[in-house]
C-alpha cells in the first residue's frame, strides 16, 4: 500500500518565487508500481514529489528515506529509490539540499511525460544518483520524452528581502540583494562542481535573464548535462549518417564531418585495415612476443582465419580494436592541428545503444575521446543540434 506523507512547512520564500505556496508532497510507492529507467534495475521504492520547494522540505524527505532505508536493494547496481519530480520550483537553497539528499541516499531522478520540473526542481533533479560504488558517484537523471525540464537564473524576492531586513529603504534592499545574489551564485557553482554539472552550462545559466528558461530539448544539452532520455528511438536517418554522428561525438566535435565521408566496410575489411595499421605502428603499440611475430608476418594477412584469430588475440591482450557488432564504417576527414584521423565505428541494428568506436590517430589506435552516458548511448546517433524533446 502506498504511503502518503504531506510536508507542510512555513513559507519563507526568498529565492526564485515571490509568493508563498504549499510545500512539496511526497508519495512513496512499492517496486511493483514503479516504471523502469533505461538499462537500470528497478529500485525498491518510487517517491513521487510534487509541489513547491519550501524551507524544511529536505528534512521531511530525509525522514521518509530514513524510514525506508532498512529495506534491501533489489540489486547492488540499482538505486535505493527513484524520485519522480513534478514542480514549478520554489526555494533555491531547498533545491540544493534535496539534490544533495538524492546523492547521499542514491536516489535516481526522473521527470515523467506530461510533468514539469522547473527552476529549483531542475537543480534538485541534477542530484540523481544510482550508486556510490568505486571509483566515483554514478549519476542517474532521466527525462521521459514529453516531460519538461527547465533551468533559469535565480532571483530574489524584493518584498521578502524588505521583510527580512525590516526596512523599506531601496538602497539597503539593493545592497542586500546583491550580496544574496553573489552568495547564490557561489552556492550554484559549488553544487555544480559536486554534482559534475558542466561549468560552461552554469556560466550560461547565470548570464540569462531571470524570466528566461532554458528547456532541455536538444540532443547536445542532454549530453552536456548527462541526462538520459526515456522513450527515444533510433533516428530516422541513414546508417551512414548515424555512424558519422557517432564519430563526430566520439571525437568531441573538434572538426565534424559530413556523412559523405563515411565509407561502408565489411567486417573482414575492417579487421584487416586495423591490423595493417598496427603493423605500420609497431613501436607505438609495444606489442611483444608471439603476437608481435604474427603481426610482423605479412603472410598472416592473406588467410582469413588467421586474421580473425590474431584480431581476437590482440583484443584479448587489451589493444583498443573495434568490436564488430553490426555494419562497419570508416569516417575520414578529422583533423587535429597538422594531424589527420580516421574514425571506425560498428553499430548494432537491433540495439541503438550498442556500438563501438576506434580512432586511428598519428600515434596509434585510441578509444573514443568522449562517451555518452552508459544507459543511453543512442544519444550519439543524433546530431547535437537535433531537437529530441520538443518543448510543449
Amino acid at each position: 500500500m502506498s504511503k502518503h506523507l504531506s510536508l507542510f512547512m512555513l513559507a519563507a520564500v526568498c529565492w526564485l518565487c515571490a509568493t508563498a505556496a504549499q510545500a512539496v508532497t511526497t508519495t512513496v510507492e512499492t517496486r511493483s508500481t514503479s516504471r523502469p529507467l533505461p538499462n537500470t534495475p528497478t529500485p525498491a521504492h518510487t517517491l513521487r514529489i510534487t509541489g513547491m520547494f519550501e524551507p524544511g522540505d529536505a528534512d521531511a524527505i530525509r525522514r521518509v528515506l530514513v524510514s525506508l532505508k532498512p529495506d534491501a536493494r533489489p540489486a547492488s547496481s540499482a538505486p535505493f529509490a527513484v524520485a519522480e519530480l513534478s514542480s514549478i520550483g520554489g526555494d533555491l537553497i531547498e533545491g540544493f539540499k534535496v539534490g544533495y539528499l538524492f546523492a547521499e541516499f542514491d536516489v535516481a531522478t526522473v521527470v515523467r511525460k506530461g510533468d514539469s520540473c522547473l527552476s529549483a526542481c531542475a537543480l534538485a533533479f541534477m542530484g540523481g544518483t544510482s550508486s556510490h560504488l568505486p571509483p566515483a558517484r554514478t549519476a542517474s537523471c532521466s527525462l521521459e520524452i514529453g516531460g519538461t525540464l527547465g533551468f533559469h537564473n535565480f532571483s530574489a524576492s524584493t518584498s521578502a528581502l524588505r521583510r527580512k531586513i525590516g526596512s523599506d529603504d531601496g538602497l539597503t534592499s539593493e545592497r542586500q540583494g546583491f550580496y544574496m545574489a553573489r552568495a547564490g551564485a557561489a552556492l550554484l557553482m559549488q553544487y555544480a562542481a559536486d554534482m559534475g554539472i558542466d561549468q560552461a552550462f552554469v556560466a550560461q545559466l547565470l548570464a540569462r535573464a531571470t524570466e528566461s528558461f532554458d528547456y532541455l530539448t536538444k540532443n547536445g544539452s542532454f549530453l552536456t548535462l548527462r541526462v538520459c532520455p526515456i522513450g527515444l528511438g533510433r533516428p530516422s536517418i541513414g546508417t551512414a549518417e548515424q555512424a558519422t554522428n557517432i564519430c563526430n561525438h566520439a571525437t568531441g566535435w573538434l572538426s565534424p564531418v559530413m556523412s559523405s565521408q563515411a565509407w561502408p566496410m565489411t567486417a573482414r575489411q575492417a579487421k584487416r585495415s586495423l591490423l595493417e595499421y598496427i603493423q605500420s605502428n609497431m613501436m607505438s603499440f609495444r606489442v611483444k612476443g608471439a603476437l608481435a611475430d604474427q603481426l610482423a608476418s605479412y603472410s598472416v594477412m592473406r588467410v582469413d582465419s588467421a586474421i580473425d584469430n590474431l584480431y581476437a588475440d590482440l583484443r584479448a591482450a587489451g589493444l583498443p580494436l573495434l568490436e564488430i557488432v553490426g555494419p562497419v564504417f570508416e569516417v575520414s576527414g578529422y583533423q587535429i592541428g597538422i594531424y589527420s584521423m580516421q574514425c571506425m565505428v560498428s553499430l548494432s541494428l537491433e540495439d541503438p545503444d550498442k556500438y563501438d568506436v576506434a580512432i586511428k590517430g598519428p600515434k596509434g589506435i585510441a578509444r573514443a575521446f568522449r562517451s555518452a552516458p552508459a544507459p543511453c548511448g543512442r544519444l550519439f546517433l543524433y546530431d547535437q543540434e537535433a531537437v529530441i524533446n520538443p518543448h510543449r
